[in-house]
C-alpha cells in the first residue's frame, strides 16, 4: 500500500509541474506599441517622427507593405532612426518609399547593401535601375573579393557591367609586362570572368551586348566561346563572329551552323582579321558549290 505521505508528495510534485507550465506560457508585457494593420496615417506619423523610436519598432513599421508615403517620408527625416543601417536598407527597399528618398539614401550604402536592395523583389523597377547604376559606378574601386561575390550574386545588369569592367582590368594588366607577377595578376580577372558567366541572372542579350562592345577584350570573347552554356547559343555564336578576337578554329566551327544568307551579312560587318573572314568566305563558296551539285 502507498502511504499518505507518498500521496501528498506526488500531489505536490504535480502542482509544481502545472505551475511551471502555466508560467512558461505567460507572454511577457510588450515594451513598445507595435503598429498594426488597423493603424491610420494619423496614428503612424507620430511613431515615425518619434526621436526615441527604437530600431525594432522602426523595422516592424517598415514590414508593412501598405505603409503610406507620408509615414515613410517622416521616417526618412528621423535622424535617430536613420542611425540604424538596417532601418536605412528597409526604408530604401520599401515599395512605397518615394524615389527622391530611396535613391539618395542608397548612395550611402556599402557595396553589398546596394546589391541587396537591387535584388529585392519589392523595390520598384525605376529605383532598382538607379541603385544598380550607383553600384556599377563603384565597380572600379571594389576589391577582388567583392568582385567575386558580385560576380556570383549580383543582378544581370550589374554582372554584365562587371564583364566590361573586367575587360578594362584585363587590358591594363596586359600592359604590366611579362613575368610571374603579371601572370598572377592576369589570372584574377579571368577568374571573375568565369564566375560572372556562371551567374544565373545573366541573360543571353546581356552577354551579346558585352561581346559586341567595341572595347570587348580577347579574354571575354575566348571565355564566352569556350563556355559550356553560352557557346552553344546560336545568337551568341553569331555575335562572336562579329568580334575581332575569335580564333580561326572557333570561327569555322560556329560559321558552319549559321545559315548562308545570315553568315554573309555577318561577314560584311565582322571585325575578324581579314585572313579569317577570307577563309570563311571561301568555305561559303565551297558550300554553295556543293549544294548546287547535290541540288539543294
Amino acid at each position: 500500500m502507498t502511504s499518505d505521505n507518498q500521496v501528498d508528495e506526488e500531489q505536490v510534485g504535480q502542482e509544481k509541474v502545472v505551475r511551471h507550465k502555466v508560467t512558461d506560457n505567460v507572454t511577457p508585457p510588450a515594451t513598445a506599441a507595435v503598429p498594426t494593420i488597423m493603424d491610420t496615417t494619423a496614428d503612424l506619423l507620430p511613431i515615425a517622427s518619434d526621436p526615441a523610436l527604437a530600431e525594432d519598432l522602426a523595422l516592424a513599421l517598415l514590414k508593412r507593405p501598405d505603409l503610406p508615403a507620408e509615414v515613410l517620408e517622416q521616417l526618412s527625416k528621423n535622424a535617430a532612426a536613420l542611425k540604424s543601417r538596417r532601418v536605412k536598407i528597409g526604408l530604401a527597399s520599401h515599395p512605397r518609399t518615394p524615389r527622391h528618398i530611396s535613391v539618395p539614401l542608397a548612395r550611402q550604402f556599402y557595396t553589398f547593401d546596394l546589391m541587396k536592395v537591387a535584388l529585392s523583389p519589392a523595390v520598384p523597377a525605376d529605383v532598382k535601375i538607379a541603385v544598380e547604376g550607383v553600384l556599377i559606378s563603384r565597380l572600379k574601386s571594389v576589391t577582388l573579393g567583392e568582385r567575386l561575390t558580385l560576380a556570383r550574386r549580383a543582378s544581370g545588369r550589374v554582372a554584365a557591367a562587371l564583364l566590361v569592367d573586367v575587360e578594362n582590368a584585363d587590358a591594363k594588366i596586359s600592359k604590366i609586362g611579362n613575368g610571374k607577377i603579371a601572370a598572377k595578376a592576369e589570372a584574377r580577372p579571368t577568374r571573375v570572368l568565369q564566375t560572372v558567366l556562371d551567374n544565373p541572372r545573366l541573360t543571353e542579350n546581356l552577354v551579346i551586348g558585352a561581346v559586341l562592345n567595341p572595347g570587348a577584350s580577347a579574354a571575354l570573347v575566348h571565355a564566352v566561346a569556350r563556355h559550356a552554356k553560352w557557346s552553344r547559343r546560336k545568337e551568341i555564336r553569331a555575335a562572336l563572329l562579329r568580334t575581332e578576337h575569335l580564333s580561326l578554329a572557333r570561327a569555322l566551327e560556329f560559321s558552319r551552323e549559321i545559315p548562308t544568307a545570315m553568315l554573309e551579312e555577318i561577314m560584311a560587318v565582322s571585325r575578324l582579321p581579314a585572313r579569317i573572314v577570307s577563309t570563311i568566305k571561301d568555305q561559303l563558296i565551297r558550300n554553295c558549290q556543293t549544294d548546287s551539285k547535290t541540288g539543294k
